[in-house]
């Protein structure tokens, strides 16, 4: 199914609190990105239990139980975890992962909100669960009966949400202060192929293990951790951070002057890291019209083509990269100063010779 409107994880709990109390609602959304997590929490919101179900785990029996008699009469028994006498939350996750005679067993409980004889107590919100195709996962059709059934709402990775949420959740420092900076590096699409990609959930397990080894964790392990659980891309990049953190080598002691661009062979990784920060930095500050730009920007723009110059020496490559198009051949920084750069260039050069 593909998500023609999407909501914030921040945005999920109230639509829950309105929608899911009278209809059962089904949430979209790529693996990783917090859609258990968020569940569980509004259960706790609301002061219920959230009984989980796994869809990939579940045989139609499990749900509509097995036949026993009573007074001579036989009568299907639900299991106890569903059969409660209380109000709760019944969490169906990955329910379109299973299979089609499993989906049929859910179309009384999610419809009618019951299984045979059993019927969920007054108060009780079903919930469902699961990725998409497009996801690389692993993912049945549903049913068009039982896809009737349901509210759908798709779910999107918010890297705000997810900062605030992690300032508060004891997430790992290197990790904060990385995503504050990138937070394009939060979520990726699932890659065709078997490897790690960067989820909320993944930067979350990378946090727990840093956590795990504490301060005296080595660089090589750093690596080790970032590329067992990040996109290669943002792993590479999240070491050279932490490098840059330990080695007190950020791109404002670059700016001052204070150190020059990282030159040694081994220091490339940190090198393409302050590259692409320091490209970040000219496209968040300088203004596009240059009339506009205030004596900050003018400085950074002024100190910004030396310090291409210095860095070019180094690696014309990634010298490139700050001044590089965007995928489709769009200019990405200030015409004015691609202008500037490139009559200034060779004067610069020239004084540095």
């Amino acid at each position: 199914m593909q998500a023609a409107i999407t909501v914030t994880p921040a945005q999920l709990p109230d639509l829950l609190l309105n929608v899911a109390v009278v209809r059962p609602v089904f949430v979209w959304g790529s693996p990783g990105i917090g859609k258990s997590s968020l569940v569980r929490a509004f259960a706790d919101s609301l002061g219920l239990e959230c009984v989980t179900l796994l869809g990939t785990q579940l045989a139609p029996e499990d749900l509509i139980g097995v036949p026993q008699i009573v007074d001579g009469r036989s009568r299907f028994a639900p299991p106890v975890s569903i059969a409660r006498e209380t109000p709760y939350v019944l969490f169906l996750d990955e329910l379109n992962a299973s299979s089609a005679e499993v989906q049929k067993a859910f179309y009384s409980l999610i419809l009618d909100r019951r299984i045979g004889e059993y019927e969920l107590p007054a108060g009780s919100v079903v919930i469902g669960a699961g990725n998409r195709a497009t996801d690389n996962a692993l993912a049945r059709p549903m049913a068009s009966a039982l896809l009737n059934r349901l509210v759908h709402v798709h779910l999107r990775a918010s890297a705000t949400d997810w900062l605030e949420w992690a300032a508060k959740a004891g997430i790992h420092p290197w990790v904060l202060d990385y995503l504050l900076n990138r937070p394009d590096h939060l979520w990726t699409a699932p890659p065709k192929t078997e490897e790690p990609f960067s989820t909320p959930r993944s930067w979350h397990m990378l946090s727990d293990a840093l956590h795990s080894y504490g301060d005296g964790i080595d660089d090589e392990t750093v690596r080790i951790l970032a590329f067992g659980t990040l996109t290669a891309a943002h792993a590479s990049t999240f070491r050279a951070f932490v490098k840059t953190i330990r080695n007190a080598f950020g791109l404002e002691a670059v700016l001052k002057g204070e150190v020059s661009w990282p030159a040694a062979p081994e220091d490339r990784d940190l090198l393409y890291f302050l590259a692409e920060t320091f490209r970040a930095r000219l496209v968040k500050e300088l203004s596009a019209d240059k009339a506009s730009a205030g004596p900050a920007a003018r400085q950074l723009a002024y100190r910004g083509k030396a310090l291409l110059v210095e860095l070019a020496e180094i690696s014309l490559e990634v010298a490139q990269i700050v001044i590089a198009a965007d995928e489709d051949g769009r200019p990405v920084l200030p015409s004015w100063f691609l202008v500037e750069v490139t009559r200034d260039l060779p004067r610069l050069v020239a004084a540095r010779s």
